[in-house]
């Protein structure tokens, strides 16, 4: 996809960009901005999120920064169901595996990415083509207080467990509202990682992702 629109310069800039796209199928955005709709999601999973970026003129990508890194907005597009629930889990960034000397919360990726997102809910039932999928209205969250400890508290147990060698044991059960599951475009991609006894091992990559209570809970306090 190529680039669109220009980076908003305020948050009011980009609300109103999100109001804009409001209520547009997928295909009416993509043909706004000259870009082919895909006929399914099976090898373009994250198209969706890529037509919204262009759309709103998230400049990030897949950097370790916010979408919006001028003001510290996250952008997480949420797949809904017929009954508005969330369909899947959110990814939030990758989880160090090396490197891990000092490292804590407060200067985590996943506290830098959650600390203001901006949501914006589409239809996600696989049974409507995407080019007939509807976006939603998106709106603004910041972690209220018991959110943040929460999320602290699955952190730090999660990676207390990687800092000790037990990277292959984390399942995704392991914390309340934040998982760590494996992530990569596919099985065979391996990375570097800390294994029992702190000697080096080979494994999947990892990513964090908030569960669908987490974000159902959001959803809650926004619409109900």
């Amino acid at each position: 996809m190529g680039s669109f629109a220009l980076s908003p310069t305020n948050e009011k800039e980009l609300m109103k960009r999100v109001g804009d796209i409001a209520g547009l199928t997928f295909g009416e955005l993509a043909a706004q901005l000259n870009v082919k709709v895909p006929e399914n999601f099976k090898r373009e999973k994250g198209w969706s999120g890529q037509l919204i970026e262009l759309a709103l003129g998230a400049s990030a990508g897949s950097k370790p920064q916010q979408d919006f890194p001028e003001l510290g907005i996250e952008l997480k597009t949420l797949p809904l169901s017929y009954n508005n629930q969330p369909l899947e889990t959110t990814y939030v960034c990758y989880a160090p595996l090396t490197g891990l000397s000092g490292i804590h919360w407060e200067t985590s990726n996943v506290k830098n990415k959650l600390q203001k997102v901006l949501w914006v809910p589409i239809q996600g039932e696989r049974e409507i083509p995407p080019k007939d999928r509807i976006i939603g209205q998106g709106f603004i969250w910041q972690p209220n207080q018991r959110q943040q400890q929460l999320l602290q508290q699955d952190w730090e147990e999660l990676m207390d467990m990687i800092c000790l060698g037990k990277v292959e044991q984390i399942t995704a059960r392991i914390g309340e509202v934040l998982q760590i599951r494996p992530k990569a475009a596919n099985g065979k991609a391996l990375t570097d990682a800390i294994g029992k006894d702190g000697r080096p091992i080979t494994t999947r990559p990892r990513g964090f992702y908030l569960r669908k209570n987490f974000t159902q809970h959001i959803l809650d306090e926004v619409f109900c």
